[in-house]
């Protein structure tokens, strides 16, 4: 295949996982809206978000994150190379082994998740301990985590199903099945939550029904691709074998960013009420763009790297990767400038109602433009990971992922003490900006990939149309106290004028430097 149809191939898978990436995250700032009217950012949503937390990232372990990585080159090379019996004794151990695997830690997360909620929420333990004011957050957490953690068990099943239909190019159905956990979590919120003397109990009822949802809504889609098989353990399977070599060392290497995020949890849980959920919020609208761009341009060069790979084409595999760095450098940059730039108002549109104050505003804007600086680094990482997990190389990444991680951690001493809860955002950020650029040094030195001095110059215009993006948005934004004058919908009004202003001034600019943002598809 020629690198323009690749490309073409890519751009058009990536464009369908976006779109109903965006559905999803809509979705998702949808039941975040409805979570702060509901709660704001006081005890009973840093509670939620804690339990909610800890199943999510197991779910990055055993799901989306290490699993994926290991399972979808393997499954790729059975397709290529194997029979089709072949591949279903493989996906049949496969789903044996591992939900034997889940469904222990399932269960003991279940029974033992007052030891999870002490581990993870030291500083809530602490204070139950000593009957300090924050001792009833943690019988809480207790209590919730029982709820949520099942959903690791319907996810990882959900991620399965998902990693077998990409790699046969189904990529819209696992992109969409997120919906459903936003749908369930706002139904509980309008109906049935709002009613409860602890609204978080309910809330965590919904992060249970949206993971049954997930699971079963994959079902009809793997018996269509005749890919639904009877689970079967298979340990010593060679497939498996090979599986679980490759995951192991992922497990730690491609969930760094997901373990420095609880670590800021450990460390938030000894701080301010609010903390927990001032994070949260800005991490969420951190992730719409990461989810949107990042991701799902990730999601797709993944089975096509591995394809590359396993067929020994080595120029299409520098090739596929150019595309990736492209694509995130011209969606990424001006994504980043402008979530910093626009933190105050996306927060006030979005969540300022209800129980969530101006105050709340002010604390979450600052821990969001921290993020924000590393949006592009968080990007970057979903794209240059690939390049190694596509050879079947995860021990690469778990050393620079022990280096970002250590590094987190020190970065996490340095600037918590001064900055308090937005240090910890300062420090993910940096370690994020570090793993990037180790992940990039180990590609290059290897001779996989090197940036061509074409998308050197590509990045340098991108620079320049993004800063005066960010000119223009300055220059026409109204003071703080105008917002605060005005409704919601005026509010709402003004900041889709300044997002979309932006954008046309974006492309503007890319094309007056002779940029075609359009037919990246074809180049490089």
């Amino acid at each position: 295949m020629s690198g323009g149809c690749l490309s073409k191939k890519l751009f058009k898978s990536g464009l369908i996982v976006s779109v109903m990436t965006l559905m999803s995250r809509v979705l998702g700032l949808v039941r975040d809206v409805v979570i702060a009217n509901l709660m704001g950012a006081g005890s009973s949503a840093d509670v939620f978000f804690f339990a909610n937390k800890i199943p999510n990232f197991l779910r990055r372990l055993f799901a989306e994150g290490a699993f994926a990585q290991a399972f979808v080159p393997v499954l790729t090379e059975y397709q290529e190379k194997m029979t089709p019996e072949d591949t279903r004794e493989l996906l049949s151990k496969v789903a044996g082994t591992l939900g034997v695997l889940v469904t222990i830690v399932t269960l003991v997360g279940v029974i033992g998740s007052p030891v999870l909620a002490a581990l993870f929420g030291g500083g809530w333990f602490v204070d139950w301990l000593n009957d300090g004011p924050n001792a009833e957050k943690f019988e809480l957490a207790s209590v919730m985590l029982k709820i949520t953690f099942p959903y690791l068990w319907f996810i990882t099943f959900t991620a399965l199903a998902g990693s077998i239909l990409n790699t046969r190019g189904r990529f819209a159905v696992s992109a969409f099945t997120p919906v459903f956990l936003n749908v369930a979590i706002i139904a509980v919120a309008l109906w049935y939550a709002h009613t409860l003397e602890n609204p978080e109990i309910g809330l965590a009822w919904g992060v249970f029904f949206g993971g049954l949802i997930q699971f079963l809504f994959q079902i009809p889609f793997l018996i269509r691709e005749k890919a639904l098989v009877r689970p079967t353990w298979g340990w010593n399977h060679p497939g498996v074998v090979k599986i679980r070599t490759l995951m192991i060392p992922a497990l730690f290497g491609v969930s760094v960013s997901q373990i420095n995020l609880l670590f800021d949890t450990f460390i938030a849980s000894f701080l301010m009420t609010g903390s927990i959920s001032w994070l949260y919020y800005a991490d969420r609208l951190l992730e719409f763009p990461l989810g949107l761009f990042g991701i799902a341009i990730a999601t797709v060069i993944l089975p096509a790297l591995s394809q590359k790979h396993v067929n020994a084409q080595g120029s299409g595999f520098n090739q596929t990767m150019d595309w990736g760095v492209k694509a995130i450098l011209l969606l990424g940059t001006p994504a980043m400038l402008g979530l910093i730039i626009l933190a105050k108002p996306m927060l006030m549109v979005l969540f300022m109602r209800g129980a969530f104050s101006l105050n709340d505003v002010e604390m979450a804007s600052y821990s969001l433009v921290a993020y924000g600086c590393g949006l592009l680094s968080f990007m970057m990482i979903k794209v240059l990971a690939p390049g190694y997990y596509s050879r079947q190389d995860t021990k690469t990444p778990v050393k620079y992922g022990i280096i970002a991680m250590v590094s987190n951690m020190v970065f996490n001493l340095i600037f918590a003490i001064p900055f308090g809860y937005v240090g910890l955002a300062i420090a993910t950020s940096m370690s994020a900006l570090l793993n990037a650029g180790l992940l990039y040094r180990g590609l290059h030195k290897a001779g996989v990939y090197q940036m061509s001095r074409q998308t050197l110059f590509f990045s340098f215009k991108v620079i320049i149309s993004t800063t005066l993006m960010a000119i223009g948005i300055v220059y026409f934004m109204p003071q703080q106290s105008i917002w605060l004058e005005w409704q919601t919908f005026e509010r709402m009004f003004m900041l889709i004028e300044l997002i979309v202003g932006g954008a046309v001034i974006y492309l503007l600019s890319l094309l007056a430097l002779g940029v075609r943002p359009w037919k990246i598809k074809r180049q490089g």
